[in-house]
């Protein structure tokens, strides 16, 4: 399969994809996806780093702190308090503090700023839908899967501060 053409690769298929075709493909869906969330940022008057501090806030099992935007996003403290101050203006979140520990703050997606979201992605969340219905659910299972040991293994890569 070369990386020009569509479809789903079978399981004798899948070793013949190299690595520059997962690249490319990558690259495009980073890209399409990039293009989306710039789109999002301006209609909302943010930044796409904002975007994306607002992305791990959704996605946190538990209420971020600004230390793990700092460390996830690869800002320093001075712009991710820029950032936090920005999505709070917007009404998009709003932050307390903890209640075990009183000098730690948490960070929490408001839930007013889930509609306009909503509203904006949707588009994304269809064609997502689209797409999945063009795999079984075993073929799905194996997408999770390498995506999961993909976000695990670029975890563990870590960028320089801005």
């Amino acid at each position: 399969m070369t990386h020009g053409q569509q479809g789903t690769a079978g399981a004798s298929d899948i070793r013949a994809v190299d690595l520059q075709s997962f690249a490319v493909a990558l690259r495009r869906t980073i890209s399409e996806i990039s293009r989306l969330v710039h789109g999002f940022a301006a209609a909302q008057g943010l930044h796409p780093t904002d975007v994306q501090a607002l992305s791990l806030v959704l996605d946190h099992p538990d209420p971020p702190t600004p230390g793990l935007l700092r460390d996830r996003l690869g800002l320093t403290s001075g712009a991710v308090t820029a950032c936090l101050d920005r999505l709070e203006k917007a009404g998009h979140i709003h932050r307390s503090r903890d209640d075990t520990d009183r000098r730690v703050v948490r960070i929490h997606y408001a839930e007013g700023a889930r509609a306009a979201a909503r509203s904006y992605f949707m588009p994304l969340a269809q064609a997502t839908e689209r797409a999945r219905g063009r795999f079984t659910d075993d073929e799905l299972a194996v997408v999770l899967r390498y995506l999961g040991a993909l976000n695990a293994e670029l975890a563990e890569l870590r960028v320089p501060r801005r």
